[in-house]
């Protein structure tokens, strides 16, 4: 099976003929149906789809938080199938980040102890110069010390964006990342994800609905029916348009 991908840097994640039904018989639905795909490290890829298309399932498919009816899907080097609970949740924890519409943040924790959790909950130290570049490129240094409530949507989702960074993940999955964001804040977090990529080799996989976000990215797969309709490389909104009106035609 070919899987495709860039393989600019080596391959961060990929699936392969990956199957997901819903139901048994007659009534079954196939939300995902025999999907392989590959994503390269460093690489920003938007999944795109009409409503009940598959993209959330696929999303949580690849992330570790659904079971595949039949296919795999392999995080770098491991194969998640072949992982029992306990050790399918330690490599959520250590190798896959996840920034969601939901900020998701402690209100009691300030901005840097809500992005220094994980590695406390995980027992690791953390890399304080990595913590110091990722907290400069999305500009929290004079936002550590405050709680949620004491900041705005786009700093809030800039410290979920700084959590799932620190621990180097494998991948980084960002769900409607600027759903609850204004325009001009959630084009500015959508500059600092790809900022991340370029400058942390970050692979991140981002489902969403917006053309305008989906041209942040190196590549948009399109997905109908629970299958893969296309890719646009270098994607520009006007593009997009273009394909989502055709799939919806």
């Amino acid at each position: 099976m070919s899987i495709p991908t860039t393989e600019r840097r080596g391959t961060a994640l990929r699936a392969v003929d990956l199957v997901k039904r819903f139901g048994e018989g007659e009534t079954a639905v196939t939300a995902v149906a025999g999907v392989s795909l590959g994503f390269s490290r460093g690489e920003f890829v938007a999944v795109m789809g009409p409503s009940g298309s598959g993209k959330s399932t696929l999303m949580n498919l690849l992330a570790g938080l659904d079971t595949p009816t039949s296919g795999r899907v392999m995080v770098e080097d491991t194969d998640l199938s072949g992982l029992d609970d306990r050790r399918l949740t330690l490599l959520r924890r250590e190798r896959i980040g996840f920034i969601f519409q939901a900020f998701n943040l402690l209100p009691t924790l300030t901005a840097e102890q809500n992005i220094l959790l994980p590695l406390k909950l995980s027992g690791r130290r953390p890399d304080r110069s990595l913590f110091e570049e990722i907290v400069g490129a999305l500009r929290l240094q004079d936002r550590l010390g405050h709680r949620p409530s004491e900041m705005s949507g786009g700093q809030q989702q800039r410290v979920a964006v700084a959590r799932a960074l620190l621990t180097e993940p494998a991948v980084v999955f960002a769900d409607e990342p600027t759903g609850a964001l204004d325009v001009s804040t959630g084009r500015e977090l959508l500059g600092r994800l790809r900022e991340a990529c370029t400058r942390l080799g970050q692979t991140i996989v981002m489902v969403t609905h917006d053309p305008t976000a989906a041209a942040y990215a190196d590549r948009v797969l399109l997905l109908s029916d629970g299958t893969l309709h296309g890719t646009i490389e270098s994607p520009t909104p006007r593009e997009i348009l273009a394909a989502m009106a055709g799939m919806e035609s």
